[in-house]
């Protein structure tokens, strides 16, 4: 069983002094993450309603160009808007602690790609390797 700290007002206790609106206390929070299942998945698709959202996960075998054959989507979760809010502060804090201590997130593959670094590295049939 672990434990998560959680920065949640709701379920924050009041601080002392009457200050509850100002400060906010940490919460421990049981998990049992005994049954979990991880998958990896490099590909996602949102879509919802007015009251819920929807949210696809799936491995995309060919990363690059379209997708010549559809991607199996092996995971969904169905949340609700209030809770999807909840969730993209949570990831928002974490990429921003992720980008302070590696540096900044590119999520265009174009722009990380460097052009010519594939074929430095591979020799070709009309070069002759060095004696």
């Amino acid at each position: 069983m672990a434990k998560e700290e959680q920065n949640d007002p709701k379920t924050a206790a009041p601080a002392a002094g009457g200050q509850a609106g100002q400060q906010q206390q940490r919460v421990q929070v049981e998990i049992d993450d005994s049954k979990v299942m991880a998958t990896y998945a490099n590909f996602c698709r949102v879509t919802g309603t007015p009251e819920e959202l929807i949210i696809d996960f799936g491995l995309n075998s060919q990363p690059y160009g379209v997708p010549t054959q559809p991607i199996p989507v092996t995971q969904r979760i169905i949340t609700n808007f209030y809770t999807a809010k909840r969730m993209l502060h949570a990831l928002q804090l974490t990429v921003q602690r992720h980008e302070a201590t590696f540096g900044v997130l590119e999520t265009d593959v174009q722009k990380r790609v460097r052009p010519g670094v594939i074929q430095q590295q591979t020799p070709t049939a009309q070069q002759e390797p060095k004696k």
